[in-house]
């Protein structure tokens, strides 16, 4: 296969401004308070419809990409995350903007963002077709255990394990309403035709991630934004870079491998970077203060987790995290199905979107280190009329999909629970991968146990099969071990 045919295309103008659109429109996305990745992957999805698909994948690439760099510039100006993913880049960017450094913060966030994302990039194109090779031996049962075990990771690593596990249940009630995987018959449809197929899944995703949002945004759609914002000197110096040189590599390999893990995201990413940059440090006591180092050591780190997230999506059909969740949307409406079997018969996607994201990383780069000055005009914006324009967007692209007014019930009903699970601290991205996950498990299951006449020792017998039931109660006792731990800790210091 000569490699350079799928690679070729994407440098065509066309493709390349697109992708330098998504790149731009993400980190606007991602500056404004309130907004994330997610959201903006989400409602630009049904544009894509049109589109070539690799042209359309990789225009939500860059959007992802630019989005998780994008929250760094509120977190640092305005000590308000963007996103969940830049939560931890406050502790040292902010205290630099009061040292009147916030253009060199700025600046090492958009370095770190740049070479954790080329890490990551550089891995997906190396690990992703190996990765997909294997599971090319999947079978049925395979398959199961591999849901199985995503779906206890997704509900340990939400927070509240509780939580988690409910939401997570609850998004496999919702995917099994529609027709049986295996009979055909209608399940949970209260007689509306409608259910008949099951939720729409795009649909749903707007709901849970932009609706839900704009109803907390509603709360306080009367307050001011900020009214002034300023950088300058936005360039490190070689000291600073070669002090930060360490926390960079660590930090794109943290980032990578957790968003290979199913379920996690860049917001624990950055945080276990953050920590284990400080723990390896010479001199933790400044972290927090306003250390160039930590800057760098979150930042690299959410911005791999973006390659490392493509690995189990493209190669596996599982995403990553839950933008990723919400690209599988995007394969799913150019009617590409991802897993293993994509890397044989569109072999031209794939490398497209590998290339794509080589191209998007570059461009955050340009655009970070160029606009730095003029994108903290962003957080300007009235929240007025931000939040109307997202409710125009999230309507319009719902019902552009499938022209169907069903679609929109169902994206307000999303919205509805996705604002109860926020307001009660419940886990969306829980639900919204438990809805892939879910048809996933129930289908593999039972059509497994066809095969091998419900004998269920023939259907473990797969060395794979057994590997993933292993993981699956260790990944649930983990959390719950370390909870215990933290707990002993806490109350020996209260006894000291």
């Amino acid at each position: 296969m000569d490699i350079f045919q799928y690679i070729l295309p994407v440098f065509s103008p066309d493709v390349l401004l697109v992708i330098a659109l998504g790149t731009l429109g993400g980190i606007i996305i991602g500056a404004l308070p309130g907004l994330t990745a997610t959201m903006g992957v989400a409602l630009l999805v049904p544009i894509t419809f049109g589109m070539d698909p690799v042209k359309g994948l990789n225009m939500l690439i860059g959007i992802y990409v630019g989005g998780i760099y994008g929250g760094c510039i509120s977190s640092i100006l305005i000590k308000t995350p963007g996103t969940p993913a830049s939560a931890a880049t406050v502790l040292d960017g902010y205290p630099m903007a009061m040292k009147g450094e916030a253009g060199k913060a700025l600046g090492m966030a958009t370095i770190a963002s740049a070479i954790g994302g080329l890490f990551s990039a550089v891995v997906l194109a190396t690990l992703a077709p190996q990765l997909a090779a294997m599971a090319l031996r999947f079978g049925p049962a395979e398959y199961f255990s591999l849901a199985l075990f995503g779906l206890t990771i997704i509900a340990s690593l939400s927070g509240d394990i509780v939580k988690g596990t409910i939401a997570g249940m609850l998004g496999v009630l919702l995917s099994c309403v529609g027709a049986d995987p295996i009979s055909g018959a209608a399940r949970y449809t209260f007689g509306y035709t409608g259910f008949a197929a099951g939720f729409s899944f795009t649909p749903a995703l707007i709901g849970l991630f932009a609706i839900s949002e704009i109803f907390i945004q509603l709360e306080s759609i009367f307050e001011d934004r900020v009214s002034k914002v300023s950088v300058a000197g936005i360039w490190p110096s070689w000291t600073e870079m070669r002090e930060s040189a360490g926390t960079l590599l660590r930090g794109s390999i943290i980032g990578t491998i957790i968003g290979i893990v199913p379920g996690v995201g860049s917001g624990t990413a950055s945080w276990i970077s953050y920590n284990e940059s400080r723990r390896a440090s010479k001199t933790p006591e400044k972290y927090g203060t306003g250390h160039m180092p930590g800057v760098a050591a979150t930042e690299s780190a959410n911005n791999a987790v973006c390659g490392g997230a493509l690995v189990p999506l493209l190669a596996l059909g599982i995403p990553g995290d839950v933008v990723t969740a919400v690209l599988m949307g995007g394969l799913m409406i150019h009617g590409l199905a991802p897993g293993p079997l994509l890397f044989q018969e569109h072999p031209g996607v794939v490398v497209g979107l590998f290339t794509g994201n080589f191209i998007a990383n570059i461009f955050m780069f340009i655009f970070g280190m160029a606009g730095i000055t003029y994108f903290a005009k962003i957080l300007l914006v009235p929240k007025k009329i931000l939040t109307i324009s997202i409710a125009l967007f999230c309507f319009i692209g719902s019902y552009a999909i499938n022209l169907n007014v069903f679609d929109l019930y169902t994206m307000l009903g999303f919205g509805l629970l996705g604002y109860g699970m926020q307001k009660f601290g419940f886990s969306q991205a829980a639900l919204c991968i438990a809805l892939i996950l879910g048809p996933m498990a129930e289908a593999n299951l039972r059509l497994g146990l066809l095969n091998v006449d419900n004998d269920l020792i023939r259907f473990c017998a797969s060395p794979i099969t057994l590997l993933f039931l292993a993981l699956t109660p260790l990944s649930l006792a983990w959390p719950i071990l370390q909870e215990r731990r933290a707990k002993k800790k806490a109350a020996v210091a209260k006894t000291l």
